[in-house]
């Protein structure tokens, strides 16, 4: 398979385990993880009808993201399987601050849905766990596939 199908692959995994981590984040009680719900209100403004736009939007990002990580990864030139998990890990620390951040700064102030609004400590950690296990999938199909992207060749 080629690298552009692969991303998509690395895209795919990536997202279903953020969002399998976002679920059991908010099932658990811990924080208000609903990501895809949230996502899909900001353009429904309801919250009943906003899982299959959530979804959509959701995944159109996480493979889209894949394409960055992957970028990034392939400049790492990672040599092992560790490697290229380490690197997605840590591409998805620093995604997870800097959405944490703009979740928690400027999104959640204007959401249209009430229980949105309030995003505080424990729904930014959550995020940032999230886009961390979301990095972690993405080096881990780089690892296994050996997909590279490089820009200048």
């Amino acid at each position: 398979m080629n690298a552009f199908v692969l991303t998509i692959v690395a895209g795919i995994v990536g997202t279903s385990g953020m969002s399998l981590a976002m679920w059991i984040i908010t099932k658990s009680g811990i924080a208000n993880a609903s990501m895809i719900r949230a996502i899909g209100s900001l353009f429904t403004s309801s919250y009943d009808n906003s899982f299959k736009p959530g979804l959509i939007i959701h995944f159109i990002s996480g493979i889209l993201f894949a394409f960055l990580y992957v970028i990034l990864i392939s400049l790492f030139a990672p040599t092992s399987l560790a490697a290229a998990i380490g690197a997605g890990a840590m591409i998805g620390v620093f995604h997870g601050v800097a959405f944490g951040f703009l979740l928690v700064v400027t999104v959640a102030e204007h959401h249209p849905i009430e229980q949105f609004r309030s995003a505080g400590f424990e729904v930014a950690i959550a995020h940032f766990v999230g886009h961390v296990i979301y990095g972690i999938l993405v080096g881990l199909v780089v690892g296994l596939t050996g997909a590279r992207i490089f820009l200048l060749s």
